[in-house]
């Protein structure tokens, strides 16, 4: 790539092709693990939306790990999945405790995405305090060696208090944040989206996806270019869980053996583009954010071909 520094590389189809995603492996435990961690009782559809994208961008296995009174409804609208039951507050929100029960699914997966339906983030924050703790309890993990920790909404408002903690994760971090929740990452108001997306990178040693603008972590491009820039996708993105279906594509696909940087690339791209199939079929708003996850297999397989 010859894009000058600082400048965005566009992210079209012709880069993709040239970046090709793992082979699809042999079985679903080749094309890897994704552990959802989410879904209060209020919003136990965003932990779905996530979970059905992961398996639409190819993840193998799935769990998702919701407070336990929803736990049994969302194993039976989505039977693919493996669903753990985690104690709850009186409003039905995941409190942080209980975390000996996805034990062995944290041991297993090849990415846990956290975030999606929490809808408390006092509790929030006491949820990603837990998880760093069990992590520093065993040791650590080095960026090589863990699985890829995804942040999305109420889990990356949690982040700034917990900033000197985060050493566990550092590296294999991607965060999915919105304007407002990367103003909030900053402290700071955002005011030039492209250089600001590339602080959060830089402040959290992560892959950040924002409103099409992707930061790879300080130190871990494979190509010459460390901010990326997606060139599609319509406005109807703008719709209640939209932002789940991507954080879940992207984990899925960083489960199947990509780099954070690629599972990002890739994944804002396909979300995008999912959004641009819809609007020339049913008009450019009041498509569903469960309709753009339908779509990914297809779009992967033409940027295949």
């Amino acid at each position: 790539m010859s894009t000058p520094a600082n400048t965005p590389t566009p992210v079209t189809p012709s880069l993709l092709r040239d970046w090709s995603l793992p082979a699809p492996g042999e079985d679903k435990y080749s094309r890897g693990a994704v552990l959802v961690v989410g879904g209060g009782r209020s919003t136990p559809g965003a932990a779905l939306l996530a979970g059905a994208s992961a398996l639409r961008a190819g993840a193998g296995k799935l769990t998702l790990a919701v407070a336990e009174s929803v736990s049994v409804q969302l194993g039976v609208a989505l039977p693919e999945c493996g669903a753990v039951g985690l104690p709850e507050d009186s409003k039905g929100s995941i409190t942080g405790k209980g975390l000996d029960r996805i034990s062995s699914y944290l041991d297993r997966a090849d990415a846990v995405l956290i975030g999606p339906g929490l809808d408390d983030q006092e509790l929030s924050r006491d949820l990603l305090f837990a998880l760093l703790e069990r992590e520093e309890d065993r040791g650590g993990q080095a960026p090589t060696q863990g699985p890829a920790v995804v942040l999305d909404a109420f889990a990356l408002g949690a982040l700034p208090e917990l900033e000197d903690r985060l050493d566990p994760w550092r590296g294999r971090m991607i965060l999915t944040p919105n304007p407002t929740e990367a103003g909030i990452l900053l402290g700071r108001d955002v005011e030039d989206l492209e250089a600001d997306v590339a602080a959060v990178a830089r402040k959290f040693d992560a892959v950040v996806s924002c409103q099409g603008y992707i930061a790879g972590a300080p130190g871990t491009s494979e190509t010459e270019s460390t901010l990326w820039k997606i060139t599609t996708g319509y406005g109807g993105l703008g719709t209640s869980g939209s932002g789940d279906v991507l954080a879940g594509a992207i984990a899925g696909l960083r489960a199947r053996g990509t780099s954070s940087t690629q599972a990002a690339c890739w994944g804002t791209h396909l979300h995008a583009a999912a959004a641009d199939r819809l609007a020339s079929t049913m008009g450019p708003l009041g498509f569903l954010a469960r309709e753009l996850a339908d779509q990914l297999p297809a779009l992967m397989l033409e940027l295949k071909t």
